[in-house]
């Protein structure tokens, strides 16, 4: 059979192009999360969700500079983007229709780096930050499908058991593996955490549309 779920796994960190977008928690004391919105430092518009008592970003980053305003470098062929130790980001096959509906996709050096890819007072989350995510919703059996935006006009179908009762509004940005191919974009939504597991491998969370369990 198939099911969606939620699954924490551990990948490589100089082979794993971003987890497609970092949600975040929380910014200043005048923000109210869930109706106020933020801006990165090239002014994308990010709504937010409060989950239990965190709040996150509600959709993929685009941004493509440093919270400092340094330019992120992109546009790295197969070889170099598998072999750089500096932060870089790309979009899907280098569509640009990819990149406004699925943000970009950010590699483990631009999400660690001290300039800061969230924008002001925002981070992305570690481990137990997104564990704290998946057990309030119930485990990470059952946490993917209250994540997952609805439907089949971005997720392949069969889009098994995604709700979105949470408001997370998942949407399967894909991966650009570290050989340089971009993979399973509508499929999986690969996101990372800022915490390593071990000296090559760092944690994320996927979700996917179609896991055979």
């Amino acid at each position: 059979m198939y099911n969606l779920e939620e699954i924490k796994v551990r990948w490589k960190k100089a082979a794993l192009e971003n987890c497609p977008g970092v949600p975040c928690p929380p910014p200043p004391p005048s923000f109210t999360c869930g109706t106020s919105t933020i801006n990165d430092v090239d002014g994308n518009a990010y709504n937010t969700v409060l989950i239990g008592t965190q709040c996150w970003i509600q959709s993929n980053l685009k941004v493509s500079k440093y919270r400092n305003g340094d330019a992120i470098p992109t546009g790295l062929n197969d070889a170099t983007w598998s072999s750089t130790n500096n932060g870089a980001y790309t979009i899907y096959n280098n569509d640009l229709t990819n990149n406004a509906i699925y943000g970009k996709l950010y590699n483990w050096h631009a999400v660690i780096d001290s300039r800061g890819l969230c924008p002001t007072g925002w981070h992305v989350p570690s481990d137990g930050e997104w564990t704290t995510l998946t057990t309030y919703l119930g485990g990470e059996s059952v946490a993917g499908g209250k994540m997952k935006s609805t439907g089949t006009t971005y997720w392949d179908s069969p889009n098994t058991g995604a709700t979105n009762e949470s408001g997370f509004s998942v949407l399967p940005g894909g991966y650009r593996f570290n050989v340089g191919s971009f993979l399973n974009i509508r499929i999986h939504a690969f996101f990372w955490s800022a915490t390593e597991s071990d000296s090559s491998n760092a944690w994320c969370r996927n979700l996917s549309a179609t896991m055979a369990v």
